[in-house]
């Protein structure tokens, strides 16, 4: 199992960036800023890029789930979770990160907010209403046997300019003030697109960000909305098969065959195996892939995109993180560190590996059935990579592939 060896040079502006997502509750036993932030040199030695944090506003009380409620009702768009800390302690996290050369995003929820919201009181005509007139839980599939509620949420309407202009002042104060890099957008494709596409153009006069879609729809690309949205196909349709021994490399070299889809060909995704909904509600690295979970990981690092680690990850994170409730990851002694660290180096080292529009385009290898190989290439910086997605050894041009192994060369 080879890598190419490290090279200590840092990956240029985002195009070989590396996402890593912070749970702030379950980061550490305080679960606050401050902790986080001491443990910035372990993150800049580890190698990551852009730091993703997790929304930290107050959560909602009214209809809250759990004792702590969730990250994603937000009470208060311009203020701190005292559970977190403060705003003092928000903005020397950014700066002291930023001081490091991280960039920093914060996770926003445009799309909803707590019941307690003041705006719920003070702009009612700000909220999607039912045939009564009343605010009501944010609802998908109403009617219908598979309707679904989030309880603890109720849905905001992008109808009204009051709504959209107050939106972006708060997201302008998380940049202006706080001095945040851009945003990753939760639940992307249930706001309108002309909102983002304002949005963006309105804070890029303060500076110029990075935004994360949490969303696969193509126009949030071709409306320059965002640089980078997810895929969710990789994990769900490739990975998880893989994870369960329902498939091999045949069903990720058919998948490979079908990109970019829909997507404009430069278009950046991001790679994943996991983050905050697939440890809590899909499950952990191991239970979602077993064996094949360190060639999956491999794969989010040379497939064209831009790989996320979630917090955990590089300390084999073995359970489901609760979602509503305190519950520590347990970082032993971090043992896939040198794993990802070794990967990070390899994206930050080769220009071929660059996320679209910069990277090398990707070219299938010939290689035994259970074998996925591919070469990168820009200019003269070339990577080739073969996986070997069985539990049986394999052979890819004279290298002997252990189960599960891989060659990078």
């Amino acid at each position: 199992m080879n890598f190419t060896a490290p090279d200590p040079t840092p990956s240029d502006g985002s195009c070989r960036a590396v996402l890593y997502q912070i749970n702030v509750r379950q980061y550490a036993a305080s679960g606050t800023l401050a902790a986080v932030q001491a443990d910035l040199p372990r993150l800049k030695a580890l190698g990551v890029d852009i730091l993703w944090l997790m929304p930290l506003q107050p959560i909602g009380v009214l209809n809250r789930k759990g004792s702590l409620g969730s990250y994603y009702s937000i009470r208060d768009y311009t203020a701190v979770n005292p559970e977190f800390g403060t705003l003092a302690d928000a903005k020397a996290l950014v700066a002291a990160a930023q001081g490091l050369g991280f960039k920093v995003i914060l996770d926003w929820v445009a799309n909803h907010t707590a019941w307690d919201h003041a705006w719920a009181t003070s702009h009612k005509d700000w909220y999607q209403l039912n045939a009564q007139g009343v605010i009501y839980p944010v609802t998908f599939n109403a009617g219908q046997p598979n309707e679904e509620h989030w309880d603890d949420v109720v849905a905001l309407d992008y109808r009204s300019e009051g709504l959209r202009a107050a939106m972006i002042d708060a997201m302008r104060f998380w940049v202006a003030d706080v001095g945040v890099d851009g945003f990753r957008c939760d639940v992307a494709s249930l706001v309108p697109v002309d909102f983002w596409v304002r949005a963006r153009r309105e804070l890029e006069a303060v500076k110029p960000l990075f935004m994360l879609a949490e969303s696969d729809a193509a126009v949030l690309h071709t409306s320059g909305a965002f640089d980078v949205t997810y895929d969710w196909t990789l994990p769900d349709e490739v990975f998880k098969k893989i994870g369960r021994g329902e498939a091999g490399a045949p069903l990720l070299k058919a998948w490979l065959g079908r990109q970019p889809g829909a997507h404009p060909a430069q278009a950046c995704r991001m790679r994943f195996t996991s983050n905050h909904d697939y440890n809590s509600w899909h499950g952990t690295d191991t239970e979602l892939y077993g064996d094949a979970r360190q060639a999956l990981a491999v794969l989010t690092f040379t497939l064209p995109g831009m790989p996320l680690i979630y917090n955990g990850q590089e300390a084999g994170l073995s359970r489901r993180l609760a979602f509503f409730e305190k519950d520590l990851i347990d970082w032993r002694d971090a043992p896939q560190a040198a794993f990802y660290r070794r990967l990070i180096a390899l994206k930050h080292r080769h220009p071929a590996l660059a996320a679209p529009p910069h990277g090398g385009t990707l070219t299938l290898l010939p290689a035994a059935p259970e074998v996925v190989a591919f070469e990168r290439r820009r200019g003269a910086d070339v990577v080739r990579v073969a996986v070997n997605l069985s539990a049986q050894p394999q052979v890819w041009e004279g290298h002997a592939l252990p189960a599960w192994g891989w060659e990078i060369a």
